[in-house]
């Protein structure tokens, strides 16, 4: 398969230090990061109850927590298509701008095919906050390839949800890990469900995907931990990158990957 044209698209390369508004008087991220407690807990080496994942410092890294952010660092869209730094796009993603959203914020592929992605996996039910304004078997979807319409962002307020969430969450006790369950949060009854084939996940996990889902998705996933530049990836999930869509490329993708997946892990 040949490189994709990409004649005429652009690529924009941003600081966080250029966004002075994201401090500990406005995110609440930035202000546990700056917290001796929330410091210790991810970065330090003492003894914890909890599993080691969920001390893992990437949970806490603002990269991850600027998707929250996006109609912020961009004022003047109307609409977005936000992918992860673990995808391959195999398609044109053109339609989705055009996609109608019906009212949501959010275009994402739901995950609720299992039963343990629903609501109840992610957070705490037996928390009174938790269980009285969410159903449990509310189903789950995926952050890594989701349309945003920043006109209904800003309508609802989603940013301010996030922050009320993650204020209330201060001690972990309505979740423990992850940018995904205060987004379950965040865009409760303001998600649209998209078809499957726009965004196939797992190929970091699962090795039972079926081929024709992954040979027809318009974007794949490498969540999980078996990233395609690691000796533990998934073989026929590193072919998929290495031969049928970037060839040749793939080395330089998989540099670019690895490096920003790397400084993703990284402490402040």
């Amino acid at each position: 398969m040949k490189t994709p044209n990409l004649k005429g698209a652009a690529i924009e390369i941003r600081s966080v230090e250029e966004f002075s508004w994201l401090n500990a008087s406005y995110s609440p991220v930035v202000k546990q990061l700056l917290d001796t407690d929330s410091r210790a807990y991810y970065f330090g080496d003492q003894e914890t109850n909890s599993e080691p994942k969920a001390r893992n410092p990437k949970y806490l890294s603002l990269l991850n927590h600027l998707r929250f952010y996006i109609p912020e660092i961009y004022p003047q869209l109307e609409k977005i298509v936000f992918l992860d730094d673990d995808v391959v796009v195999q398609k044109d993603l053109t339609p989705l701008f055009s996609l109608d959203l019906h009212g949501n914020v959010n275009g994402a592929v739901e995950t609720c095919l299992e039963a343990f992605h629903r609501y109840y996996k992610y957070l705490n039910f037996s928390d009174p906050l938790i269980s009285s304004k969410f159903d449990p078997q509310a189903c789950g979807w995926a952050f890594g390839m989701n349309v945003f319409d920043l006109i209904a962002w800003r309508k609802a307020n989603v940013t301010g949800r996030y922050h009320y969430w993650q204020g209330k969450n201060r001690e972990r006790t309505l979740w423990k890990l992850g940018t995904l369950p205060p987004g379950l949060l965040a865009f409760y009854g303001l998600t649209e469900p998209l078809d499957r084939r726009w965004h196939v996940l797992g190929l970091g996990y699962d090795v039972n995907i079926d081929n024709r889902l992954i040979e027809t998705a318009a974007v794949i996933h490498y969540n999980g931990n078996m990233k395609p530049w690691l000796k533990i990836g998934i073989g026929r999930a590193q072919k998929v990158c290495q031969v049928q869509i970037f060839s040749e490329d793939c080395c330089s993708l998989l540099m670019v990957w690895r490096a920003i997946y790397n400084h993703t892990l990284e402490g402040p």
